[in-house]
């Protein structure tokens, strides 16, 4: 097979944070960067104009849609010709850059058409000197073969992944994960998840989204790791800076919750855990006036008690005991 042409596939919204860097990372390898901006208002777009690998494209949906802009992504990689090998990733995300020397990707370079390409996720926190790694391995790459892609409205597949296809799981080559290292920006993240399962995934219960979304509450000293230099060496040397993070102002993720509690009323979210935000000063901040409808934290004692076992569990949600006393937490509609 003819060395393939290596595609970079990343949808982004508000990225100015870390687009410089994730663009700079991506040229190193990729023949192509796509960028698909839903919407963007922090001037993402414009910094993605600067480099000469992006393609930028638009999303106009105002929706969250993972395989609609999935297929976007897909059908313009399709138009460029030849053998193509696709990998998706999200821009706070980087591949570490010891790709340069390591094995693993002249492996990926030369794997058969069809194949599927995973790697481990190594999550860097706030100060950037260590890391802790996620217990799965992700499927991120993909050697076209013009295979549909099948995902689910949120945490779906990136790729094609067809069935009996040949997997490779990288070991050496990872991909370095950014959303931990500005914890803010998570926990803003984390709330507007919970508000979407509510209104999208109604019928999952909220202490099993609860616990789904704080995974990152728990992880122990034990599986803080330093991070080894050669993820990053190779950045350095071209110049890249990869220990740093922007912040620009309030996470836009607020100001989607924001309108999910106007538009919903503050108590079809009362079993979310979004209420140690002031929303009436969030709205304030936004809007410069008070908000028409309430957005008092609308929880009950009860509620507010769960929260709080929930909070100081989580630790422990996997123990047997902590497991059933959750399922009876399901008679009270938790």
């Amino acid at each position: 097979m003819d060395k393939p042409t290596v595609i970079c596939l990343t949808p982004i919204k508000n990225e100015a944070w870390i687009l410089d860097r994730f663009i700079q990372c991506a040229s190193l390898w990729a023949d192509h960067i796509i960028l698909l901006d839903q919407m963007s208002t922090d001037g993402s777009p414009d910094i993605a104009k600067r480099y000469p690998k992006v393609t930028l494209l638009h999303n106009p949906s105002p929706i969250f849609n993972e395989p609609q802009r999935q297929k976007m992504l897909l059908e313009a990689a399709r138009r460029i010709p030849g053998p193509r090998l696709l990998i998706a990733l999200d821009a706070d995300e980087a591949l570490t850059a010891n790709f340069v020397t390591s094995p693993e990707w002249q492996t990926v370079l030369t794997a058969p058409v069809g194949s599927v390409i995973s790697f481990k996720w190594v999550n860097f926190i706030s100060d950037l000197e260590h890391y802790w790694t996620s217990p799965y391995d992700y499927a991120f790459g993909f050697m076209d073969d013009g295979s549909d892609h099948i995902g689910s409205l949120i945490h779906s597949s990136r790729i094609p992944i067809p069935a009996r296809a040949p997997t490779y799981i990288l070991n050496d080559v990872k991909a370095i994960h950014y959303q931990f290292a500005d914890w803010d920006r998570q926990e803003s993240k984390t709330r507007w998840y919970q508000c979407w399962e509510r209104i999208n995934q109604s019928q999952r219960r909220t202490v099993e989204v609860y616990r789904q979304y704080h995974r990152p509450h728990i992880v122990s000293d034990e599986q803080i790791h330093p991070i080894p230099d050669r993820w990053l060496q190779g950045y350095y040397e071209h110049g890249i800076d990869m220990t740093s993070i922007r912040r620009i102002g309030r996470p836009w993720w607020d100001w989607q919750v924001l309108d999910l509690i106007d538009k919903y009323g503050a108590a079809h979210f009362r079993r979310e855990n979004i209420w140690w935000v002031d929303w009436a000063a969030v709205y304030r901040e936004r809007y410069g006036k008070e908000p028409a409808n309430s957005m008092c934290d609308p929880r009950s004692y009860f509620d507010k008690l769960i929260h709080y076992w929930l909070q100081k569990t989580q630790p422990y949600c996997h123990k047997l005991l902590i497991r059933i006393l959750d399922q009876i937490l399901k008679l009270f509609g938790w």
